[in-house]
């Protein structure tokens, strides 16, 4: 979920409100500082009036989404997340015998699987690996500066460097097609 959030930040900065609710759902909308909604329990107009809005992804929400807006409580809208379908889609990216021949098949497997931020526990998740030799791999791969870490709320994500990413296309790492837009 935090890809999810860091994609709302990104629509926020790039175009205001009205950017970021325009690919959200089709039933909510963001119009001259007003919330319109258009599900099952709540319809048309909200204003807000400077309470702020909670933006909450859920993977347990899908496909609907659900607001709270009556005070006292905090103004709030939980939506599924982008790519929530492919959650529990274990998917393996194909990893080259070249890239494994230098970095070792698990460091090689990890490296190929970052095609987007992943913590310790979801990468050990999807490759089978272990949590504890997952982190001993990335902190070999981040002293080689192929991956950076970065703390979201409770947890490291890792990513690859441009670096990191150079190594994988220049070995042919494959990935499978993007799934971001699921």
């Amino acid at each position: 979920m935090p890809a999810d959030i860091r994609y709302r930040v990104g629509r926020l900065v790039e175009g205001g409100a009205q950017h970021l609710f325009a690919d959200l759902d089709p039933q909510v909308t963001w119009a001259g500082g007003t919330l319109h909604l258009e599900h099952r329990t709540v319809r048309g107009a909200r204003r807000l009036d400077g309470r702020g809005l909670l933006l909450v992804p859920s993977a347990f929400v899908w496909p609907r989404v659900f607001s709270v807006l009556d005070e006292p409580w905090q103004p709030s809208l939980r939506y599924p997340p982008r790519a929530v379908a492919m959650l529990w889609h274990r998917r393996s990216a194909t990893v080259s015998d070249a890239l494994a021949g230098v970095l070792g098949r698990s460091r090689a497997t990890l490296l190929t699987e970052l095609t987007a931020p992943a913590s310790t526990t979801g990468l050990a998740r999807r490759t089978g690996m272990t949590p504890g030799g997952v982190s001993q791999h990335l902190t070999a791969l981040r002293t080689a500066g192929l991956v950076s870490a970065h703390r979201a709320g409770r947890e490291v994500l890792y990513a690859r460097t441009r670096t990191g990413e150079n190594v994988v296309e220049a070995a042919g790492a494959g990935s499978p097609p993007s799934t971001a837009h699921a």
